[in-house]
Protein backbone atom coordinates (compact mmCIF):
# COMPACT_ATOMS: atom_id res chain seq x y z
CA UNK A 1 0.00 0.00 0.00
CA UNK A 2 2.80 2.85 1.30
CA UNK A 3 4.83 1.63 -2.16
CA UNK A 4 1.35 2.62 -4.21
CA UNK A 5 0.42 5.54 -2.45
CA UNK A 6 4.19 6.68 -3.41
CA UNK A 7 3.72 6.61 -6.64
CA UNK A 8 0.79 8.26 -6.56
CA UNK A 9 1.66 10.82 -5.43
CA UNK A 10 5.05 11.29 -7.41
CA UNK A 11 3.36 10.57 -10.30
CA UNK A 12 0.38 13.45 -9.85
CA UNK A 13 0.68 17.18 -10.85
CA UNK A 14 2.47 19.59 -8.36
CA UNK A 15 0.82 20.69 -5.28
CA UNK A 16 1.48 24.16 -4.28
CA UNK A 17 1.80 25.32 -0.52
CA UNK A 18 3.50 28.02 1.10
CA UNK A 19 6.08 25.53 0.83
CA UNK A 20 6.69 25.92 -2.93
CA UNK A 21 6.31 29.60 -2.89
CA UNK A 22 9.21 29.91 -0.74
CA UNK A 23 10.95 27.20 -2.56
CA UNK A 24 10.17 29.55 -5.81
CA UNK A 25 11.51 32.40 -4.14
CA UNK A 26 7.89 34.00 -4.49
CA UNK A 27 8.35 35.51 -1.09
CA UNK A 28 10.77 37.97 -1.98
CA UNK A 29 8.19 40.03 -3.74
CA UNK A 30 4.65 38.43 -2.14
CA UNK A 31 3.20 37.94 0.98
CA UNK A 32 0.16 36.20 1.89
CA UNK A 33 -1.89 39.41 3.41
CA UNK A 34 -0.13 42.53 2.74
CA UNK A 35 1.57 44.09 -0.19
CA UNK A 36 5.27 44.29 -0.35
CA UNK A 37 6.90 44.79 -3.92
CA UNK A 38 3.95 42.60 -5.49
CA UNK A 39 0.67 42.65 -4.42
CA UNK A 40 -0.43 40.10 -1.54
CA UNK A 41 -1.51 37.10 -2.34
CA UNK A 42 -5.15 37.38 -0.94
CA UNK A 43 -5.60 40.59 -3.47
CA UNK A 44 -4.60 38.59 -5.90
CA UNK A 45 -7.35 36.10 -5.23
CA UNK A 46 -9.87 38.84 -4.71
CA UNK A 47 -9.88 40.73 -7.73
CA UNK A 48 -9.84 37.37 -10.12
CA UNK A 49 -12.54 34.18 -10.46
CA UNK A 50 -11.08 30.82 -9.13
CA UNK A 51 -11.86 29.35 -12.28
CA UNK A 52 -9.22 27.37 -15.31
CA UNK A 53 -9.05 30.17 -17.78
CA UNK A 54 -7.62 32.23 -14.52
CA UNK A 55 -4.79 29.65 -13.90
CA UNK A 56 -3.69 29.38 -17.14
CA UNK A 57 -3.17 33.30 -17.20
CA UNK A 58 -1.68 33.29 -13.88
CA UNK A 59 0.97 30.81 -14.88
CA UNK A 60 1.90 32.24 -18.05
CA UNK A 61 2.38 35.31 -16.55
CA UNK A 62 4.42 33.79 -13.38
CA UNK A 63 6.49 32.11 -15.83
CA UNK A 64 6.68 35.11 -18.58
CA UNK A 65 6.29 37.92 -16.33
CA UNK A 66 5.42 41.28 -17.20
CA UNK A 67 4.16 44.89 -15.38
CA UNK A 68 0.61 47.04 -15.57
CA UNK A 69 -1.41 44.71 -13.73
CA UNK A 70 -0.76 45.98 -10.32
CA UNK A 71 0.94 49.11 -11.25
CA UNK A 72 4.70 49.97 -12.82
CA UNK A 73 6.70 47.50 -10.86
CA UNK A 74 7.85 44.81 -13.05
CA UNK A 75 7.36 41.05 -12.18
CA UNK A 76 10.29 39.37 -13.36
CA UNK A 77 10.22 36.08 -15.52
CA UNK A 78 10.54 32.95 -13.89
CA UNK A 79 11.57 31.20 -16.78
CA UNK A 80 12.71 27.95 -14.94
CA UNK A 81 9.88 27.51 -13.26
CA UNK A 82 8.08 24.29 -14.63
CA UNK A 83 3.87 24.47 -16.05
CA UNK A 84 2.81 22.16 -13.40
CA UNK A 85 4.80 24.40 -10.64
CA UNK A 86 3.23 27.54 -12.10
CA UNK A 87 0.22 26.38 -12.46
CA UNK A 88 -0.10 24.57 -9.05
CA UNK A 89 1.19 28.22 -7.62
CA UNK A 90 -1.74 29.61 -9.17
CA UNK A 91 -4.07 27.47 -7.73
CA UNK A 92 -3.00 28.10 -4.23
CA UNK A 93 -2.68 32.05 -4.30
CA UNK A 94 -6.68 31.66 -5.91
CA UNK A 95 -7.43 29.79 -2.88
CA UNK A 96 -6.10 32.44 -0.97
CA UNK A 97 -9.21 34.46 -0.19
Amino acid sequence: FALVLAALVSASPAFASPELARSKNCIACHHAERRMIGPAYNLIAARYPNDSATVTTLAERIISGGSGHWGQMPMPPQPNLSREDAEALARWILSQR
